[in-house]
């Protein structure tokens, strides 16, 4: 039985595939929460709102191109961060790490979405969704943050 010359040469070249170059951390979690996510998630949370007091309701919500290109360059931070945890250096060893830095890529592209439709009632409940997983991982992997007032760079 003959095989085309072409076979065995996908098959000999699949071998010699060179690996991946490796990943090299710069910043620690905590660095990355501060200097990235942190900042990403307040300009995404504090984005799309409803401010009750004394003078009555405001809505806010983005309403220049440049307001929600902002808005979707946090959800991007946000969603590209969860690879960015998933790095080894600081990946945790932990079923329950990878599972919710799966679900901040997942909420952040939901967010990104979102943005991009420029709807604004879709940018709050997204930002729900990442406030839950933020949450969630808080309170497994950084309990003090909760309590100390996260985001603080102290």
């Amino acid at each position: 039985m003959r095989r085309p010359l072409w076979v065995f040469l996908i098959v000999a070249m699949a071998g010699c595939t060179p690996p991946p170059p490796p990943f090299e951390e710069v910043a620690d979690t905590r660095q990355l929460m501060l200097a990235m996510i942190d900042p990403a998630a307040a300009v995404y949370w504090g984005s799309v709102g409803t401010i009750m007091d004394l003078n009555g309701t405001q809505e806010i919500s983005p309403k220049t191109t440049a307001e929600w290109a902002a808005v979707r360059h946090a959800a991007t931070t946000i969603a590209e961060s969860g690879n960015l945890l998933l790095i080894p250096g600081r990946a945790q060893d932990n079923e329950q790490w990878t599972r919710l830095s799966q679900a901040l890529i997942t909420t952040g592209r939901q967010a990104l979405s979102a943005a991009q439709a420029r709807d604004a009632d879709a940018v709050f409940d997204a930002g729900g969704e990442i406030y839950l997983v933020c949450s969630e991982c808080h309170a497994a992997f950084a309990p003090d943050a909760l309590r100390s007032g996260f985001g603080q760079d102290n």
